[in-house]
């Protein structure tokens, strides 16, 4: 019988982020993909028309019919929206008997708001305390610590200030500084660091979903954190580097990217 990994997320109709991408990289890992929609967005590689955010209840529904007949063995949030939606899934999270990567998504690779401002309050309080691991990239570890940061160093404090706010471990993605691509993880008291040479592209759409999914297959497949980080890592540096070259802007990257499958 197949793992089984949940996402909850917001609808890319151009395939290369939200739902699309984590049942794809779901489907990749080997592990059986079911997925909650918490939004509907108009989008494709050049740009984000319009988000719709679903009702909290449905949202909440959704998932409620998974946990009762398929329950997950890891899940992730991505897209969330508003704030009624990250407090529904919080509720939810209460009961969960696995673990959970949240993804806090805030901004779209073209810039479009995919969280409101009152909802960060809310995942701050609500839902990284649930997180058996959260994956901000800087941007985002930025908004949720309230300061700057330039450097693997700044990406250590961050690191621990989002602990302290109640995550079990933090991934601090460091894609947006200059230089190799190294993400910080802090899991208890242990620190990881995971580098990679930077690859000159702009088909990056989505790397963030596909990379926070691939961890989150690990983890449904029983592998460490730590272990779960490294072969996604490996897994999202390959498939931007082999990025099928799609789209007049932003493309997706190659959710059939080789999996290093052996520690």
């Amino acid at each position: 019988m197949p793992s089984i990994a949940l996402t909850i997320a917001g609808s890319d109709p151009s395939g290369g982020a939200g739902i699309q991408a984590d049942l794809k990289t779901f489907h990749q890992f080997g592990v059986y993909g079911e997925a909650a929609i918490t939004l509907v967005t108009v989008q494709n590689t050049v740009g984000v028309r319009r988000v719709e955010c679903l009702a909290a209840d449905l949202v909440a529904a959704q998932i409620q019919a998974v946990l009762e007949d398929l329950p997950p063995a890891a899940a992730k949030t991505g897209a969330l929206g508003n704030r009624a939606i990250v407090e529904a899934v919080a509720e939810m999270a209460e009961r969960f008997a696995f673990p959970l990567v949240v993804d806090p998504v805030m901004i779209s690779k073209h810039g479009a708001p995919l969280m409101a401002a009152e909802a960060c309050q809310s995942l701050i309080l609500r839902l990284i305390p649930k997180a058996r691991l959260i994956t901000p990239n800087l941007p985002e570890a930025e908004v949720l610590t309230g300061f700057s940061i330039q450097d693997p160093a700044g990406m250590r404090r961050a690191a621990l200030r989002l602990r302290q706010m109640g995550a079990a471990a933090v991934l601090i993605k460091g894609g947006h500084l200059t230089g190799d691509a190294v993400d910080v993880l802090l899991d208890g008291e242990e620190w990881h660091e995971y580098s990679t040479a930077r690859i000159r592209t702009r088909h990056t759409h989505g790397t963030g979903c596909t990379y926070s999914a691939a961890i989150t297959a690990g983890l449904a497949l029983g592998w460490p954190l730590a272990e779960s980080v490294r072969r996604a890592k490996a897994y999202i540096t390959e498939a931007i580097r082999t990025n099928p070259g799609l789209g007049a802007g932003s493309g997706p990257v190659n959710h059939h990217a080789k999996i290093a499958r052996e520690p």
